[in-house]
C-alpha cells in the first residue's frame, strides 16, 4: 500500500517550518484555501516540500510548489508521486 500524506499531516510540517498563525483556524475546512490565507509564504512552502523530498524520497519540482495555492493541490501533487513510487 502506498504511503499517503494526509492533511494533518501537511499541516504539521508547515507548522514545523513556520509555525502557525494564532487567529487562524486549522482545523476548519482548509482545503481550499490558499496558503498565503493559511500565513504560509513561498519559503514556508519550499522548506516544507523539501522537507516531504527528504522524508518520503520524492522529488516534487519547484513549479508545483509555486502552482498548488491550496492544500488540496499540493496533496494532490504530492500523494501522486508517492502513489507513483509506492
Amino acid at each position: 500500500m502506498a504511503t499517503i500524506l494526509s492533511l494533518d499531516k501537511l499541516l504539521a510540517l508547515l507548522s514545523e517550518s513556520a509555525g502557525e498563525d494564532e487567529s487562524i483556524d486549522y482545523t476548519g475546512d482548509i482545503l481550499d484555501t490558499e496558503f498565503e490565507a493559511l500565513g504560509y509564504d513561498s519559503l514556508a512552502m519550499f522548506n516544507t516540500v523539501n522537507r516531504v523530498e527528504r522524508d518520503y524520497g520524492i522529488s516534487v519540482g519547484d513549479d508545483i510548489v509555486a502552482n498548488a495555492k491550496t492544500p488540496r493541490l499540493l496533496l494532490a501533487e504530492i500523494n501522486e508521486r508517492l502513489r507513483a513510487v509506492g
